[in-house]
């Protein structure tokens, strides 16, 4: 049933699952301990030594569950002469959500800089570097200079040449506000241009672009740009309920209204309506292209404001790429920064459409207007009736059958009264009755409410607790943690994708790894400081222990690739199966 959903939903659109974009996330303002990140100078630490007159020796000393990328290295003198020849150490691959596939050193860097002229005294060596953290914060690219000493084999640091070196340490906090944050935003911005092709905002922005196609310059522009308040005003209201729930002592995260049974089936209620909308059975509205709720089904601004509102509610059962990425660095931030991110979050998700309305180009590659749109109109209804089963079948996961079943009769009683409406007259007030009707339905629980578990483990697969975990760990066991709910479609994705593929369950079981799964479709506040506690807003989140009870675990992108997992496998493995023959067979 669940690959069945997941095929439905996903057919609706072109959500890219292939690629190799991490976005792992969590709650900015949960009310578990947050990541303490280091300040830059703490988390890597450079020595230099002079070994003679034409070789330097630098070695970092970098913190646990922090690197830095191989790629990233600059030496140079600053006088530029001589030039310098690098000779790096072997270094980790990994796919990386910031540079895609990357060389990276954890723990330490040993680097020897040969010097094709020789060394001066007084010489000036400046090294760059970049690194990131495990929990989610990648700092900016840093430069460090060093005043060189032959004679003594020595090498002092000092302030940029030109600039007064100062003996007081910087102000780390200000560094990374003042460095990061323009970097976050805009992975905060693609992350919610992205979220653009999740199956369940597809449609909604599908429709207002075929408004476009009857519309002037003039209302175009106006439409967009209110479209777009509605977006980042809904962002930041999000951001808004978080800071309140964690003020009266919830640890929630991005999604967390889908824990809701309520939420779920209200969402559920919603889908269907904007189906039937769209096929033509109901009208909700003057304006066609506007459909989706009585709201975003007016004409005008107000209709455009609601449908961008309207879009952020279907958004939520979707976590994008690039999206927690950013929203991880918030957590280390003061609230404002995390509402400035939630609203460079909704800007990226209106920047397709105010860039279509600006663009000429772009709407000249429609067809002119006619009959087809109509037809698009109502094949683009099937996408939300395959959302609304999809959420029916997650109320039943959460609460049980019993659930499900009043729901569906909740579903055939708002059918009927939204019929019933059209007719007029007396026969409205049966409407209305039906309404409530479907109300009270969706809000019933039946004999099984609670008993609904939400997801049966296989029986190679552990389920989640912070003991097990410890005591597997301690027995010298490493171990793969799948955070996952029933609601997250793209946990859904890569499980059907790669997880949960005989070709890779085989791949753990021959390296050894056990397999746990954390399930978060219904509430766990433990989940949720667990969750927290590694810098993230929220799931999919993907953890590979290394057996070393020491070590720190690999945090793995939120949309998988089957590479992506082998190299994390073979990362904390002590066995060495064949790997070429297993990628041979994906």
């Amino acid at each position: 049933m669940r690959a069945l959903l997941t095929a439905l939903l996903l057919i609706s659109a072109p959500l890219a699952l292939g690629q190799n974009l991490a976005a792992p996330t969590t709650s900015p303002f949960s009310t578990a301990p947050t990541p303490e990140f280091l300040p830059v100078e703490e988390a890597y630490q450079l020595e230099v030594d002079v070994l003679d007159t034409s070789r330097l020796r630098l070695y970092w000393q970098i913190a646990d569950g922090y690197y830095l990328y191989q790629h990233a290295f600059k030496f140079r003198m600053a006088d530029g002469d001589p030039a310098l020849t690098p000779n790096f150490p072997p270094a980790l691959q990994r796919t990386d959500e910031y540079f895609g596939d990357v060389s990276v050193y954890y723990h330490q860097a040993d680097i020897e800089l040969a010097s094709s002229a020789g060394l001066l005294e007084g010489a000036i060596l400046a090294v760059t570097s970049q690194g990131c953290a495990d929990a989610g914060l990648c700092y900016p690219p840093r430069t460090q200079y060093f005043v060189l000493d032959p004679a003594s084999g020595s090498a002092t640091e000092t302030g940029k040449p030109g600039r007064q070196s100062t003996s007081s340490p910087p102000d780390s906090a200000a560094t990374l506000d003042l460095g990061a944050l323009p970097y976050m935003l805009l992975l905060a911005f693609l992350g919610g241009a992205i979220l653009n092709l999740m199956p369940c905002v597809f449609p909604i922005l599908s429709l207002k672009v075929l408004s476009f196609a009857r519309s002037s310059d003039h209302d175009r522009h106006l439409h967009s740009w209110v479209y777009t308040a509605g977006v980042v005003i809904s962002f930041v209201a999000v951001a808004a309920v978080l800071i309140g729930l964690q003020q009266a002592g919830k640890a929630v995260g991005w999604g967390f209204q889908l824990q809701s049974p309520g939420f779920v089936v209200a969402l559920a209620y919603l889908f269907l309506v904007m189906g039937l909308s769209l096929s033509g059975l109901v009208q909700l509205g003057g304006s066609l292209m506007n459909a989706g709720s009585g709201l975003a089904g007016r004409s005008g601004p107000s209709g455009s404001f609601f449908t961008g509102v309207l879009a952020v509610v279907v958004a939520s059962p979707c976590t994008a790429p690039f999206m927690g990425t950013a929203l991880g660095f918030a957590v280390s931030q003061p609230p404002l920064v995390g509402l400035l991110v939630f609203a460079a979050l909704g800007l990226g998700m209106a920047a397709p459409l105010l860039l279509f309305s600006y663009s000429g180009a772009a709407r000249k590659l429609m067809p002119r207007p006619g009959p087809w749109m109509e037809t698009l109109k109502q094949f683009l209804a099937f996408p939300l009736y395959a959302a609304a089963i999809w959420l029916l079948w997650v109320a039943g996961r959460q609460t049980g059958v019993n659930t499900m079943a009043a729901v569906l009769a909740g579903a055939l009683a708002l059918t009927m009264g939204l019929w019933l409406w059209r007719l007029g007259g007396w026969k409205r007030g049966l409407a209305a009755a039906l309404v409530l009707l479907a109300a009270a339905l969706g809000g019933w629980r039946g004999l099984d409410a609670g008993g609904g578990h939400a997801k049966a483990l296989a029986s190679e697969h552990v389920a989640w607790s912070e003991q097990t975990l410890a005591d597997l760990r301690e027995a010298g066991n490493p171990v793969f943690v799948d955070v996952t709910a029933d609601w997250c479609i793209t946990c859904i994705a890569n499980e059907q994708a790669v997880l949960l593929t005989d070709t890779m369950q085989a791949a753990f079981a021959d390296h050894g790894v056990i397999y746990m799964v954390a399930d978060w479709t219904n509430y766990d506040a433990d989940i949720a400081r667990f969750i927290s506690r590694h810098g993230r807003t929220g799931i999919p989140l993907y953890l590979m222990y290394p057996a070393d009870t020491e070590a720190k675990p690999l945090l793995l992108p939120q949309i998988l690739t089957a590479d992506t997992v082998y190299q994390a496998l073979e990362a904390v493995s002590s066995k060495k199966p064949d790997i070429d023959s297993k990628l041979a067979t994906k």
